[in-house]
């Protein structure tokens, strides 16, 4: 029964980029920067290109580019071919379709290889991730998502299928929400205006999580998500606030509701997992700011 639960559970779980592969609020920025005389339009369209590819894509064409950059099929062409020949995307002959190429690979280690938060939070994290088992992991904000920059994983047979750049949602994730309860009162007002455009219908629920979200890191210092990302999967939160607000970070431990009891949340993980953060934070010079 166990082997069966847990074939199921990560079945279910193995959905790394479903949320972090829409360019809607790209369209909306380059759309919103059109009156801007220094805003140059085709290196944005080039960008949202490269950000059309999610981690399971094996291949893109140039009409699931359109579809999900929102951008004519003739300027995609243009735009792929170009990236292509200067290394960001390499083409692929046979199936006429195109993969990311070695030179984004390199951006990336560069911007990663930047952070130095990762290297003092690491061992920290593992040591958590070691305790509870299931996985830790820190992330930052990607417009109206969170990207994970770090992950350590426990013991468990059964983990998140989440690895470092995934993206998973900010208004639903106990990450993303303790990212927003962390943030001075008008920075949060302008993100949950933003968040409301983006969620329509679904917006009302999104936004009382969110709030219970808050009262909850007040109160306790954590977020609690229970079944509020994903129905199977719990987990806890605590933003992370190093240097400026352009390095606004958080932490969460989350993994199989059945392996995190909502009681083990609020007594044992969550008060762990604001004390690994208070850690990083010392470790850094901060503080105790959030």
């Amino acid at each position: 029964m166990r082997e069966g639960r847990d074939t199921a559970v990560r079945k279910r779980l193995a959905d790394p980029n479903g949320e972090g592969g829409s360019t809607t609020a790209g369209r909306a920025d380059v759309e919103s920067a059109g009156k801007d005389t220094q805003f140059v339009t085709a290196l944005a369209r080039g960008l949202e290109v490269l950000r059309a590819f999610r981690t399971d894509d094996r291949a893109l064409g140039n009409q699931q580019i359109a579809e999900r950059t929102g951008l004519p099929k003739p300027t995609v062409s243009r735009l792929t071919y170009t990236l292509s020949k200067l290394g960001y995307l390499t083409y692929l002959p046979d199936s006429g379709r195109y993969r990311p190429g070695i030179a984004v690979l390199s951006l990336g280690f560069t911007c990663l290889g930047s952070i130095g938060v990762r290297d003092v939070a690491r061992p920290l994290m593992q040591e958590l991730a070691d305790h509870s088992g299931v996985s830790v992991a820190l992330g930052t904000r990607d417009r109206l998502s969170m990207v994970y920059v770090e992950c350590c994983r426990g013991d468990s047979a059964i983990t998140l299928a989440l690895d470092v750049g995934s993206h998973i949602k900010l208004g639903t994730s106990s990450m993303g929400r303790a990212y927003i309860a962390g943030l001075p009162d008008h920075e949060r007002a302008l993100l949950m205006e933003q968040l409301e455009r983006h969620e329509g219908d679904r917006w009302p629920r999104v936004r009382d999580g969110i709030h219970e979200a808050i009262e909850d890191y007040r109160s306790r210092g954590f977020v609690v998500s229970a079944g509020t990302w994903k129905p199977e999967v719990n987990s806890v939160g605590v933003p992370l606030g190093i240097g400026d607000g352009s390095l606004s970070f958080s932490l969460n431990c989350g993994g199989p509701a059945y392996m995190l009891s909502r009681e083990r949340l609020v007594e044992d993980i969550g008060p762990r997992l604001a004390a690994l953060a208070a850690n990083i934070r010392r470790s850094m010079g901060v503080g105790n700011a959030a």
